[in-house]
């Protein structure tokens, strides 16, 4: 090119930049008019809103156990808001490269930015590209600014403005950070982070920080849970932007772009658990719902985390194995799972409106309690809270089965009856305890054996080790109905006492909850705590105190008759009905006590027992009662389970042993008379090695009053003074005839016979030939007496051994038995058959 042209082009190129700047001045002078004229239009809009509202947001409740460990929240929105330097700066680096790169230049406007996105949107016809900084996301989201007209993008613009005048940068990411959708319903990064990676916005990686940042675009299109593809593609791009913006290096793209994204398993965060839900309702109760939900709070629980996860591991591996046995003919917790399996991920993805069928497989529940306070210390409500939210420890009222004996026993002490007080284990009639019908003998079914023997005359204490129902109702007749309402009402249960006699073997229905909170006596030495309680305190953001509890022990027994019943009950589990406690339970806790239980018919069994620092209770059984398979008893289903979560409660409530009250005595007394032990106490027993003698006594503990006066009448010289024992219309009779011991239990395969009469024989057995009787025919268990039934003939048998004479016993104080069919307080009418 020759100079001439040269110089004309130069002149071209100078007139080209003049009219530009000349256009761009006149544009940009009318861009000022046209934007102080809307500014002026629209600023007193802009300047009507409240500033203080981009700070306020709704923030979810948050839960912790007693450690300080977070577990949970209550909310509405799911959010969690943290300050500033609690968010990785890998996150903050990450949504300033996605979201708004000039960030940290602009005024709340990005002016490039917009006339780029209008060039962009312009030529390509549609809007392809937006110009939103971070600021005016936060004035969108606070105000609630979502209608596409110009008037609100106007508006929007001011108050950005109004924002970047007012606060600092570092303050409005934190304020956006804490506000945005995260999709998948998640409020805030940290509250993503910890939904999405079980982890907090400050420990986020760069991959992680990455994919949180790509989520703003589209949330839900986005999210992990819905597409891990499309949230793996968004990371990746935000790591370009990142590493174009120089954020990153080139080393570090390619090794995050490389990795695959991994996400926690989805839940649904208002189907937790028992123990969150429970918690839920007791802080609505104390705030409303509106303040519990978003009001931010700190809820600091009694629950322990690690005695939680045990007991729910635990109790889980229990049912699991249950549902494996061969006997096991019921629905399966994984059938379940599998013939519901499309409605159980529409829960966990959150559909409100999905109602899943009410579960019919094997339920437990589980409550841990402080001796001292009555703080729970872990509740499992049953087996899948996302099946059924039913809490079965403080909802569902299940007979206690024998279970509830040891209360029955602490009646009695408490009334002044002497623990080495002999009772009769014999077969009794079962018009007095109505166990699962009216006639018949009472089944020996709850005795957690299967094969058990009847005793005859053993001490209170023993009965109560080796779980003897038939001397359990013979104490009960002895103590009184009204005596064992008085006593359980003072142990802290409000569920009523059946009238009838079975009561004594736990057939009337109570909770878990009152159950275990009654136990709590016996190692408090007649203390318990006046109720259960799981919330320990809850304060605002402030950290003011807006609810604290207080714990209360109130008197429920004598520590006399306290510490006769534990002492009973740490006999329990050395060589009583939970001796499996130690070997096959797996129980490594040293002192301990409880008592394994039963209800009729293997409906539902339980565990309860304790240390001198916490108490448990486990049951298992079903909703609607149904025999589990038969021969479950507690000591092979809850008793393992109560085990485990002893061990590991043991590792921060160290067993420490119960002390003797100093009003108790040690007595030794000889178990067969019940009266001070002579040296003459000795029985001969055969066994292999041929015939030995085995001492009879032992140390029982006493008050003055319980202590016996008397040296043993069996083995030795002493003589009773029946007018100083007995008023004169107690004066003792001629025992029964028969060995009533001689019958052999029960076991109950079916319903107990109905009718009037005696068929068993039990109450005038016959003395000669065998003879036909009339008897009526099974009828199942809750029949009415007006059912018709079909008489059939059966021959009458001796109710005892074959080929021997009944033995003829000498005269001796009545024992209950006979007390108790006159027992005014044991109706004598024909009841109808208690029903299970």
């Amino acid at each position: 090119m020759d100079s001439s042209r040269k110089r004309k082009f130069q002149k071209f190129l100078r007139l080209l930049l003049v009219i530009g700047l000349a256009a761009a001045l006149v544009f940009g002078t009318m861009g000022l008019i046209a934007f102080e004229y809307f500014r002026n239009k629209y600023q007193t809009i802009a300047d009507s809103f409240n500033l203080e509202q981009v700070e306020r947001m709704e923030a979810a409740s948050i839960i912790y156990d007693r450690s300080g460990k977070e577990f949970g929240k209550i909310f509405i929105q799911n959010r969690n808001p943290v300050s500033f330097d609690q968010f990785s700066p890998l996150l903050i680096d990450a949504v300033v490269a996605a979201e708004d790169g000039s960030f940290y230049t602009h005024k709340g406007v990005d002016w490039q930015g917009v006339m780029r996105a209008a060039i962009t949107n312009y030529t390509s016809g549609r809007i392809a590209q937006g110009a939103s900084t971070v600021t005016q996301q936060l004035a969108r989201n606070s105000f609630n600014l979502r209608e596409k007209t110009f008037e609100r993008k106007f508006v929007e613009m001011l108050l950005s403005m109004r924002i970047e005048e007012a606060y600092s940068k570092n303050q409005i990411l934190e304020m956006y950070l804490n506000r945005v959708y995260f999709g998948s319903g998640f409020y805030g990064a940290e509250a993503a982070a910890r939904g999405y990676f079980g982890k907090s916005a400050k420990e986020l990686n760069l991959g992680e920080s990455a994919m949180l940042a790509g989520l703003l675009r589209s949330p839900q299109a986005f999210s992990p849970w819905n597409n891990l593809e499309a949230a793996t593609a968004v990371r990746n791009r935000v790591l370009l932007r990142m590493r174009e913006t120089g954020k990153i290096t080139s080393d570090q793209y390619l090794a995050e772009t490389e990795s695959k994204l991994y996400v926690r398993k989805r839940s649904n965060p208002h189907k937790v658990s028992y123990a969150v839900d429970y918690i839920r309702q007791q802080v609505i109760a104390a705030l409303g719902f509106e303040r519990a939900s978003n009001g931010g709070f700190h809820i600091y629980t009694t629950l322990d985390l690690n005695i939680q996860r045990a007991a729910e591991v635990a109790l889980k591996a229990k049912l699991d194995e249950v549902e494996r046995r061969p006997d096991y003919k019921h629905d399966t917790y994984e059938a379940y799972r599998t013939r519901y399996s499309s409605l159980e991920d529409a829960v966990i993805r959150g559909h409100q409106d999905v109602k899943l069928p009410t579960p019919k497989y094997l339920q437990g529940g589980v409550l841990a309690l402080d001796n001292a306070t009555g703080a729970i210390l872990s509740l499992v409500g049953g087996r899948d809270f996302k099946h059924s939210e039913y809490n079965r420890v403080t909802q569902s009222r299940r007979p206690s089965g024998t279970v509830f004996t040891p209360i029955v026993y602490a009646a009695a002490f408490e009334k002044g009856i002497f623990p080495g007080e002999i009772v009769q284990d014999a077969c009794i009639d079962n018009r007095y305890v109505m166990v699962g019908g009216a006639t018949g003998i009472l089944g020996e079914w709850g005795v957690e054996r299967t094969e058990n023997e009847y005793t005859g005359d053993l001490t209170a204490r023993e009965a109560l080790v080796q779980g003897k129902n038939a001397a359990t109702v013979r104490m009960g007749f002895l103590t009184g109905m009204e005596a064992l309402k008085e006593t359980t009402a003072k142990l802290g249960i409000s569920s009523k006492l059946r009238d009838y006699a079975n009561s004594y073997l736990g057939s009337s229905e109570m909770t878990l909850e009152e159950l275990t909170l009654a136990y709590t006596a016996f190692p408090g030495l007649g203390l318990r705590p006046e109720k259960t309680y799981i919330l320990q305190k809850i304060e605002d953001p402030s950290g003011t105190v807006m609810y604290e509890n207080t714990a209360k022990r109130v008197r429920a027994l004598s520590a006399d008759a306290a510490f006769q019943t534990h002492s009973a009950l740490e006999e329990v589990l050395k060589r009583g009905t939970g001796s499996n406690a130690y070997q096959e339970g797996g129980l490594k806790v040293s002192p301990a006590a409880a008592k394994t239980g039963t209800a009729y018919n293997f409906t539902d069994t339980y565990c309860i027992g304790y240390t001198d620092a916490i108490t448990c209770g486990v049951w298992i059984g079903f909703d609607l009662p149904t025999r589990i398979y038969r021969g479950a008893f507690g000591r092979d289903l809850a008793l393992p389970v109560w085990a485990a979560i002893l061990n590991k409660a043991n590792e921060e409530f160290p067993a420490k042993p119960i002390p003797q009250p100093t009003t108790l005595q040690p007595v030794e007394i000889c178990r067969t008379s019940g009266l001070l032990a002579t040296p003459k106490c000795f029985e001969k027993h055969l066994d292999a090695n041929g015939e030995t003698e085995v001492k009879t006594t032992y140390v029982e503990f006493a008050t003055a009053a319980q202590a016996p006066k008397v040296r043993c009448d069996v083995h030795g010289s002493g003589v009773r003074n029946y007018a100083q024992q007995f008023d004169q219309d107690e004066w003792p009779r001629a025992a029964a005839a028969v060995d009533l011991t001689r019958i052999r239990p029960i076991a109950v395969t079916a319903p107990t016979l109905l009718g009037l009469g005696d068929v068993y024989r039990s109450v005038r057995p016959g003395m000669g030939a065998a003879e036909e009787i009339p008897v009526a025919k099974a009828l199942p268990v809750g029949a009415e007496d007006s059912a018709p039934v079909e008489e059939t003939v059966i021959p009458a048998t001796l109710p005892v051994a074959l080929g021997t004479e009944p033995e003829v016993r000498r005269a001796e104080a009545a024992k209950p038995v006979e007390a108790g069919f006159e027992s005014p307080a044991i109706p004598m009418e024909r009841p109808k058959p208690a029903q299970f």
